[in-house]
């Protein structure tokens, strides 16, 4: 049948000169928040893609692809443009894993914060707060752009500084979502064209990705898991271990849960050093960063937790809980608020300080040692309203996506 069609073309040709116009389609795909992995099942993006695809697979010739990665405003330069890198890529791996691409007609454009994006969508919303002064900012801004200057910091500072923030986080609501996608265009070869198709002429902000096979499935799309596993490094100073695990439940939530151990004695010396326990908590990231990568910068908590100790230095002991009996027969119980900050330091670590205040309360022994034996002097009931956590955690971000773009910086 191709063939056939092919014949029929070369006898029309023969004829005299033939136009067409160039067929092409568009698509625009999605990604959620500081996130470049594509959720095929997010803001209608299979609906987008899915026909596209089956236009090629159905017999379409692509002429040219190109890819145009873009992020939004909030965030630094260099975790949009690692971003916009990121976001373009996967597109093509999308494409790519579901039709036959060459490299030889791809071609690919990161920009970063997209702010020509932003100010078209300004320039169509009346509401924007301070709107003259927004756009005024924006046209400043996209026109530095072209000229060749690069993004700066001061840039977004500035947006953020207008109407006492109140624009900014309006279009932070209503626009920035839009603003974080990347956008596929495919151009198609005429009929004719199929006859001697040539290579598309157009600029490239990075080099072609290789030709790819063609498998017979769509890519499947992983899903970003973040966690961290830390050591409170104050605790470890003091001759107690410690672990923690967090889990990222998404929203900028998390869930925290720490145990310590340290179990040693000298005996014929009475000393002791001993502690056991542990808390869990809750925790909400918020501010710049946390909105950039999840697990990182500001977070504010609730915890509750067990604790039971043995301390004594040669001539008195204070014992946590009567002595005997399992952990939740002679535990002190700690109940709090946590305020932290968790600091980027390499490409999975993070350094988190974190200070907590509330309530520890339960029964203390205090004891002297005898001869062979130990002497109970009295049991006490106290309660303490104070600070009752300190942490500077060693963390190891772990999961697909859980990781800083470079030492002190963010994904």
């Amino acid at each position: 049948m191709r063939h056939t069609i092919i014949s029929l073309l070369i006898a029309i040709a023969a004829t005299g000169p033939v136009t067409a116009d160039v067929p092409a389609d568009s698509v625009r795909i999605y990604f959620r928040q500081s996130h470049s992995e594509a959720d095929l099942n997010f803001h209608g993006n299979r609906a987008a893609i899915v026909p596209l695809i089956r236009t090629i697979r159905n017999g379409a010739v692509p002429r040219t692809v190109t890819i145009t990665g873009a992020a939004s405003p909030e965030g630094s330069t260099a975790i949009n443009s690692t971003l916009s890198r990121q976001r373009a890529d996967r597109i093509f791996s999308i494409l790519a894993d579901s039709v036959a691409i060459p490299d030889s007609i791809t071609g690919f454009t990161f920009i970063g914060r997209d702010w020509k994006g932003l100010l078209s969508l300004v320039e169509a919303d009346t509401t924007v707060p301070s709107r003259n002064r927004v756009l005024t900012l924006l046209k400043t801004i996209t026109a530095s752009i072209d000229a060749g200057m690069p993004d700066t910091e001061a840039n977004l500072a500035s947006l953020r500084q207008i109407g006492g923030g109140h624009p900014y986080a309006y279009m932070y609501r209503t626009m920035f979502p839009s603003l974080r996608a990347s956008q596929l265009n495919i151009t198609y070869l005429p009929m004719l064209d199929l006859l001697a198709p040539t290579p598309a002429r157009f600029t490239s902000g990075a080099p072609a990705l290789p030709s790819p096979s063609i498998p017979l499935l769509p890519a499947k799309t992983r899903k970003p898991f973040y966690m961290a596993l830390k050591t409170n490094m104050l605790l470890d100073a003091l001759a107690i271990p410690s672990i923690s695990a967090e889990f990222y439940l998404g929203k900028n939530w998390s869930a925290v849960a720490n145990w310590m151990y340290g179990w040693w004695d000298n005996d014929h010396r009475h000393r002791y050093w001993r502690a056991y326990g542990g808390d869990i908590a809750v925790r909400r990231w918020f501010g710049a960063k946390a909105k950039e990568k999840p697990l990182t910068g500001h977070h504010l908590g609730l915890y509750a937790g067990v604790v039971t100790y043995d301390f004594e230095f040669g001539g008195k002991g204070w014992m946590g809980g009567i002595p005997g009996g399992t952990l939740w027969d002679r535990c002190n119980t700690v109940a709090g608020i946590e305020y932290g900050y968790s600091l980027p330091i390499g490409r999975r670590l993070n350094i988190d300080f974190t200070i907590g205040v509330g309530y520890m309360g339960g029964k203390l022994v205090d004891y002297v040692p005898g001869n062979g034996f130990y002497i109970w002097q009295k049991t006490r009931h106290f309660n303490w309203f104070g600070p009752t956590k300190a942490e500077i955690s060693l963390v190891w971000l772990i999961g697909r996506g859980n990781y800083n773009a470079k030492k002190g910086g963010l994904k």
